[in-house]
């Protein structure tokens, strides 16, 4: 049996991968706009940005429009890279499981 493809912890997470899968198809996103795709709240879509921020995954951009706060995020180059390693390791796992 081939050996199995570690799956990147940060990535592995159901709330970070959506992230990652949706920022992947624009070029920049607003908070409000990724909280309502994925239906999470505040506080743990926040605690998952911050993870993909802190693994340089994500980069965010703080700013006042009207007085009021905006928060933008983007996919780095090494959040792209990983992304297509995680979606890599995982078909090699799912092709694993499928010829066994």
């Amino acid at each position: 049996m081939p050996e199995l493809p570690e799956l990147n912890p940060v990535i592995h997470g159901k709330l970070r991968l959506a992230l990652l899968s949706l920022l992947a198809g624009v070029e920049v996103a607003e908070f409000t706009w990724l909280r309502a795709k994925t239906g999470s709240t505040d506080g743990n879509l926040g605690a998952q940005l911050l993870k993909l921020e802190e693994a340089g995954y994500v980069a965010v951009e703080k700013k006042f429009v009207l007085r009021k706060p905006q928060t933008l995020y983007r996919m780095t180059e090494a959040g792209r890279q990983a992304l297509t390693e995680y979606v890599q390791a995982l078909k090699r796992l799912l092709g694993a499981a499928i010829d066994a």
